[in-house]
């Protein structure tokens, strides 16, 4: 998932905006207001700054919903061009979009889109921490979207999406489909010592026995992870919209720098730069001592006086 820092020489303040783990997909502490992406959006670039025209975020309210969860709001303004015209499919089967815990504020917004109300799904928990989920509503025959990211507590939201597609396929839905904004364990992803676990392979294959028909993640930690399905992955990207956020700031690409944390994200940062009126890169070089452990040895480029916009697929603990 791509995720972005923002530091700011001004009041040597930093705000976070996530894919992964933040503002705008999945996160653990996800904030009540969400950034909204309309492709109809202009983007005007003048002299050495840039700048779009943005909607007003949603409120969409802070504090867990509790399930089941009923839309009973009206579409925002801004979405009302964008809604899809149908709820049904090319082959005809319904759509429903149903939403486990971690992440209720973009289940909303999903539905909203598509012009839909949330399906009405129960999930609990006992008191020694299993889950219970039932679907409060009909899906046989329906192409059922499942969004649950796998963020933090990563094994709680995993086995609460596993339960949602099991209770789905029993309940004779024609497609499943899990929208994962933040795939969890997607770190383990080949060994890089003996004897240890490549658990996004495990993670893809309980998914997929639990009764999953297609999968759709965003910004993987690396693209090989979508090989380790069975069932095909469509794998999208937020850059698009972590761009508009950054347009929306009208700051000027000569006081902007693009900061890479480390080598192997040199790629991404690039990109990054290259849209944003070609703003200057620096690099961090940092040596890894052990999980969560990082010792910054250099930085290549310079930051002084300047807006640092550090790019990343995750943020995790941010050097904290």
């Amino acid at each position: 998932m791509a995720s972005l820092t923002i530091i700011s020489p001004c009041n040597s303040s930093s705000s976070s905006l996530s894919s992964s783990s933040s503002s705008l997909f999945a996160g653990s502490s996800l904030s009540h207001k969400t950034v909204g992406y309309n492709q109809s959006r202009s983007r005007t670039c003048a002299s050495n700054s840039f700048k779009c025209n943005l909607p007003q975020p949603v409120d969409i309210g802070n504090g867990k919903p509790t399930v089941p969860i009923v839309n009973e709001r009206t579409l925002p303004k801004f979405l009302e061009s964008a809604r899809m015209e149908t709820s049904v499919n090319r082959n005809g089967a319904k759509l429903k979009v149903f939403s486990g815990t971690a992440n209720p504020a973009l289940s909303q917004e999903i539905a909203w889109y598509m012009g839909l109300e949330l399906g009405k799904i129960n999930i609990k928990r006992f008191a020694d921490g299993e889950i219970y989920v039932q679907l409060q509503e009909s899906v046989r025959g329906c192409d059922v979207y499942l969004v649950q990211s796998t963020c933090p507590p990563a094994n709680e939201n995993l086995m609460e999406l596993l339960i949602m597609v099991d209770a789905c396929r029993r309940a004779s839905a024609k497609n499943i489909t899990v929208v994962i904004p933040y795939f969890g364990y997607a770190r383990a992803d080949r060994k890089t010592q003996g004897r240890e676990s490549i658990a996004a392979k495990l993670v893809a294959n309980l998914i997929t026995e639990a009764g999953a028909n297609r999968v759709l993640a965003c910004d993987l930690h690396s693209g090989q992870s979508m090989g380790y399905f069975d069932i095909p992955v469509d794998h999208v990207h937020c850059q698009s919209v972590i761009l508009d956020y950054l347009a929306s700031k009208t700051i000027s690409s000569d006081d902007m720098v693009v900061v890479s944390p480390d080598v192997g994200g040199v790629a991404r940062a690039r990109s990054f730069a290259k849209k944003l009126s070609d703003a200057p890169l620096a690099i961090v070089d940092k040596r890894r001592h052990g999980h969560n452990v990082a010792e910054v040895m250099n930085l290549i480029g310079d930051v002084k006086g300047k807006v640092a916009v550090m790019v990343d697929d995750m943020i995790d603990t941010a050097g904290e």
